[in-house]
């Protein structure tokens, strides 16, 4: 046990050491400081035909027509994957509904898989397709929190940044030089990384396994740094040739919230107060640690109903490989829930109740424990306005964040979006079992079938792309409803929250006064935990009742969930 805890507290001790100097090259990005590659950018600049600083609805039209093309094009890509180059093991184009939902997950930085990549992507598709997204999907997030910073800080501005700039600066000068780096790395770690399909080899036993191969490091790289998922095989991170041994199973769980937690320490810089980024950087640790606290706890104590056949002191071991253990397991079942990215799709499956319960929550909060690149500092933010917004009317004052007004427009728009998870959760669920759907895909009838189900609109909705593993996904109307989850989880949260930045930048900040409101401190982390928990507890309570606390029910029982 004490094993563990000093793994994990070394995990968060490095997390720490990298945050603190990425953050502020992440800032100086942003803000036009960088330039050692300037004269790429303005090359790519120039073809993409980008001018001036762009007002919140520009900018948001600019991202939604980009993505719109990306996913078209990778739609074309997957459908006729056979008719194109690099396909050494032959293998078909995808199904419409295949192709559509993958598409969509790729673009929307969500990596849900439907389908095994060594059995269905040729090589063309991974690397011109999902590689690319992978890049520029995590771009688009960073470019969002960077135009949200930038009008929370402006003064009476009418622009937020330009979209192109922004995109094309966080992949030349972020992007790029991470996956490079971590590419290499993992090389030297032994993950594959060639054009070659596929060996056959000979088993001790004589017969004969086809093991298959292709450009995989620079793949898990970028799915990684990125917040992505969606490896190059059908189980992510969980497969030795994507994460080989302890070291690279390290450095790619460092490697999911290198970027998020940096940006939160970015984020106080870009609005000229530091103290805003510790603060924020604060709750959200508190989060983590409590996330991975609890999780460890419930797999530590294991499943009662496994004593007969197992050492109950060696915990919740199903699911769980030696070079993982349990805190490996807790670890990375944290970090990919709190970050947008789901590396290690089976696992999930083996937590205990309480553990994917916890799993769950992460993603259903929004995915604000650091969270995906760029998108979950912006969904902190959401909660850090209704937190001013009740600390002012406690105080009989009109709430201020920054030294702006926040004002009913401000409160709609945050309103609007903290529905979008229940909705795309709930109502997408709901339909799928009244339709007959969700019970032709769980793999258990019982509680348990209810948690894969919810888990997997959960994940969708909050562009996470972990899943329950018992989860069969590939039909038409699953890929069809989680495709459409996907887009309202991404944009449902990504335009409104831009409304808000290009409201909050024309505004006059006002002098903090004796009755202003401090954001900085631990009185407002304080706060704004409290908010995140009643506004969790409110939407999702019933929802979490329904599956995992049933599940942990049953077992302590010791009735099968």
């Amino acid at each position: 046990m004490y094993d563990d805890l000093i793994q994990a507290a070394l995990y968060g001790a490095l997390l720490v050491a990298i945050a603190v100097p990425l953050g502020v090259y992440i800032a100086a990005v942003f803000t036009g400081r960088v330039t050692f590659l300037a004269p790429v950018e303005r090359l790519l600049l120039s073809a993409a035909g980008a001018g001036q600083d762009q007002r919140w609805g520009t900018y948001a039209a600019s991202l939604l027509a980009f993505n719109a093309g990306g996913l078209a094009l990778l739609f074309g890509i997957l459908a006729f994957q056979h008719r194109l180059p690099l396909n050494p093991m032959g293998f078909d184009g995808l199904s419409w509904h295949l192709a559509l939902n993958t598409a969509i997950s790729f673009v929307t930085n969500t990596n849900w898989q439907s389908y095994g990549g060594e059995t269905t992507m040729s090589h063309f598709s991974q690397m011109a397709g999902l590689t690319t997204q992978n890049f520029l999907s995590a771009a688009s997030g960073m470019a969002v929190a960077a135009a949200v910073a930038r009008g929370f800080a402006a003064r009476q501005a009418r622009t937020i940044g330009n979209f192109w700039a922004d995109l094309t600066r966080g992949t030349l000068y972020i992007l790029l030089p991470g996956a490079i780096a971590i590419a290499l790395v993992l090389v030297a770690l032994g993950v594959p990384q060639t054009l070659q399909g596929a060996v056959t080899a000979s088993t001790v036993e004589g017969a004969q396994q086809t093991i298959s191969l292709g450009p995989v490091a620079s793949q898990v790289a970028i799915k990684q740094l990125g917040t992505n998922g969606g490896g190059f095989f059908n189980v992510n991170s969980a497969h030795p040739l994507e994460n080989p041994n302890a070291i690279s199973n390290f450095i790619q769980m460092l490697a999911i919230l290198a970027i998020p937690a940096g940006f939160v320490l970015a984020y106080g810089r870009m609005v000229g107060d530091r103290r805003q980024g510790r603060a924020l950087f604060a709750a959200m640790a508190i989060l983590l640690v409590s996330a991975f606290a609890a999780t460890y706890a419930a797999e530590r104590a294991g499943n009662p109903l496994a004593a007969a056949f197992a050492d109950p002191a060696a915990g919740n071991m199903e699911g769980k490989e030696v070079r993982f253990g349990i805190v490996g397991s807790v670890l990375w079942a944290v970090t990919t829930t709190a970050a947008s990215n789901g590396s290690v799709n089976a696992m999930h499956d083996s937590l205990t109740p309480l553990g994917g319960l916890m799993a769950m929550l992460n993603i259903q909060l929004g995915e604000i424990v650091y969270g995906g690149v760029g998108v979950g500092l912006t969904g902190m933010l959401l909660f850090v306005i209704f937190t001013v917004f009740l600390a002012g009317l406690m105080v009989g004052r009109t709430p201020e964040y920054l030294g702006k007004k926040i004002e009913a427009k401000e409160i709609k728009l945050a309103a609007l979006t903290l529905l979008v998870m229940p909705v795309g959760i709930l109502a997408f669920a709901a339909i799928a079992i009244a339709t007959g759907n969700a019970q032709a895909s769980v793999q258990d009838a019982g509680p348990h079938g209810l948690s894969e189900l919810v888990y997997a609109y959960t994940s969708a909705t909050g562009n996470n792309g972990s899943a329950f593993a018992g989860f069969s996904a590939n039909t038409p109307f699953h890929n069809v409803m989680l495709g459409l989850a996907m887009l309202l989880g991404r944009f449902g949260y990504i335009l409104p929250i831009l409304a808000i930045a290009g409201s909050l930048a024309a505004k006059t900040p006002a002098s903090a006064t004796a009755g202003t409101f401090p954001t900085h401190g631990p009185v407002f982390v304080v706060l704004l935990l409290a908010t995140i928990l009643i506004v969790g507890a409110l939407t999702f309570l019933p929802v979490l009742a329904l599956g995992p606390i049933a599940e942990h029910v049953s077992m302590i029982a010791g009735q099968r969930f």
